[in-house]
């Protein structure tokens, strides 16, 4: 079963992940960043996701590469604890989701990104 997310394009989620950061004073590239490395698209790919307007769903199923820390990510999103979702098409959809709402609430990027020594 498709959440309506799933079937929404990226194209029309992207700038809603962007505004939410960019609101709280953090910038696209940071948002870039964070997409990039939980995806392994590069830039010019992503841009290319957006252009072809692919579904959400699709833009995880294509992403060249998930972080394996993908599955190391916790907190909540909407009520719900991301490392409880086992759904593998979920699971990368809300950790974005909390990601982002982790940049907006001023996490520094490298914590974000666990880029910590020993991650």
């Amino acid at each position: 079963m498709s959440s309506k997310m799933e079937t929404m394009t990226f194209a029309k989620i992207y700038p809603l992940l962007c505004a939410k950061a960019t609101r709280k004073g953090r910038t696209q590239k940071e948002v870039d960043t964070v997409i990039q490395w939980l995806t392994g698209y590069d830039e010019p790919a992503l841009q290319q996701a957006i252009r072809q307007q692919i579904s959400y769903a699709e833009f995880f199923r294509q992403a060249p590469m998930l972080s394996r820390q993908l599955w190391q990510v916790s907190g909540t999103v909407c009520g719900i604890r991301v490392e409880t979702i086992e759904d593998p098409l979920m699971r990368p959809i809300r950790v974005l989701d909390k990601l982002i709402d982790d940049l907006a609430k001023g996490k520094p990027l490298d914590t974000i990104l666990m880029k910590e020594e020993g991650k």
